[in-house]
């Protein structure tokens, strides 16, 4: 394996070499449960599954930690507007992420811890800044001192000086720049003790004391959205270095998914949430949309695109499932090496899938010609390289679906085609109906088939 990783902002090129020879030890910013998965942060899973799945795939031992974050800002917001418990949204909105990444086929992590199960290591972590000169205490909340680490701002490539002040702005505070590590309790909000009085962790200090909790001082990747550059990876690296660790010696960051122009926001009730987005299309057909383009480029979202995506998809399936019965055993083909010739520059999907569809256009040549062994070849070779980006149509991940729900999506896409063609109120209306009958139909079969998501 020769995988080359662009650096964080995509100006050079580095050669990967894992740490320790045969294991990688990656740690991915989770969600923060606050609200039921959309669409972008979808993408950055499905993005570093295929991560995972590559390595793996290359023979390497992978360790993944992939954080959840239970006690945020947000979260409080939230808890304090509705008048419930903090518990009782992280709880059911994590299962709903959990159900989320299985459903699209992502691989579990090896480790998933919580925040709020490891407040000791990260009053640790704290009393060991402090100890260092590298954070302050005032009034009950404890600040990070962005001064006193002469290296803050190189991983965004922002000179100190001319950084915006950190989002907090309380009293006490020697630096606008400087961040909260601890922050005291206030009237409603959850607390836990510690040396500086009852308060709860800062997000950014949350992150370094699971990592070093799980990966040890150093290891090899950190991943998240590209949004999470600064200022949460940002604050991660200088309080983790400052405090003696190594941290992390790669940095991957997924672009965002867009709509109008503008980043997919977090809400209660989205309409690019899962649950909306599988009334359209099948779990594995999402996951090739989001998979598709390149994981450093952003993606703007719009529903005809994922419809391609779909179409794209299905004619891969439909000649993976014609031949299977010629190429169902396991997978021993080996991969092509235009394919990983593509995987190890970046992970660059967009030309690994170029050339799994050109196996598939081979293949169905040979089919026309007759040739079934060579047809039964190209899809072995397909599948040994869809199997790499989780999206083998025969793998048992995924539910294909019956004739007669193919026909009904077929249906349900020709009436929204004619409603939004026609001028006439009245066959919008009938188009509407026929529309409610049909997704019903699809939605009541879906809940039958997979787990139900919060919507």
């Amino acid at each position: 394996m020769g995988l080359r990783l662009y650096d964080t902002h995509h100006r050079a090129v580095r050669d990967f070499v894992p740490r320790i020879p045969g294991k990688v030890s990656i740690y991915l910013c989770g969600p923060t449960v606050v609200v039921p998965p959309h669409v972008g942060q979808l993408r950055s899973q499905v993005n570093f599954d295929i991560l995972h799945r590559w390595l793996k795939s290359s023979g390497y031992e992978v360790l993944l930690c992939r954080n959840v974050t239970d006690i945020e800002d947000k979260i409080i917001g939230r808890s304090l507007s509705e008048g419930i418990p903090w518990w009782r949204i992280t709880d059911p909105v994590h299962r709903a992420f959990v159900r989320a990444y299985a459903a699209l086929g992502c691989l579990p992590p090896s480790v998933e811890p919580r925040a709020t199960g490891h407040i000791p290591e990260m009053v640790e972590m704290i009393e060991e800044l402090v100890a260092a000169g590298h954070a302050y205490e005032a009034d009950g909340n404890v600040y990070f001192s962005v001064d006193s680490y002469p290296h803050y701002g190189s991983l965004s490539r922002q000179q100190a000086r001319h950084l915006r002040a950190a989002e907090e702005h309380e009293r006490g505070k020697r630096d606008p720049r400087d961040f909260a590590l601890w922050k005291s309790a206030k009237p409603g909000e959850p607390v836990w003790h510690s040396p500086w009085g009852e308060g709860r962790p800062g997000w950014h200090l949350e992150c370094s004391a699971m990592a070093r909790r799980y990966l040890g001082t150093e290891f090899d990747i950190h991943g998240g959205g590209a949004n999470l550059i600064f200022p949460h990876h940002e604050n991660e690296m200088a309080q983790s270095r400052a405090a003696g660790d190594a941290f992390a010696r790669f940095w991957l960051h997924n672009g965002p998914v867009t709509q109008g122009g503008e980043k997919v926001r977090k809400r209660l009730r989205n309409p690019l949430a899962l649950p909306a987005l599988l009334d359209r299309v099948r779990p594995a057909e999402l996951r090739y949309y989001l998979a598709a383009a390149h994981y450093r480029s952003p993606v703007e979202f719009s529903l005809d695109a994922l419809d391609e995506a779909a179409a794209a998809y299905r004619r891969v399936e439909r000649f993976v499932v014609r031949v299977g019965s010629d190429a169902a055993a396991p997978l021993p083909s080996p991969l092509p090496a235009q394919f990983s010739a593509a995987m190890d520059s970046d992970l660059n999907v967009p030309q690994a899938l170029a050339a799994v569809h050109a196996a598939v256009a081979d293949g169905n040549a040979a089919l026309a010609a007759g040739d079934r062994e060579r047809a039964a070849r190209e899809c072995r070779s397909a599948r040994a390289m869809l199997n790499v980006l989780g999206l083998d149509p025969l793998s048992g991940n995924w539910h294909r679906e019956t004739h007669l729900q193919e026909v009904a999506a077929a249906v349900l896409r020709v009436v929204r085609d004619l409603a939004s063609a026609s001028s006439r109120q009245g066959d919008h209306d009938r188009a509407r109906a026929m529309e409610q009958h049909i997704e019903t139909a699809l939605a009541n079969r879906r809940q039958i088939e997979h787990p139900v998501l919060i919507r």
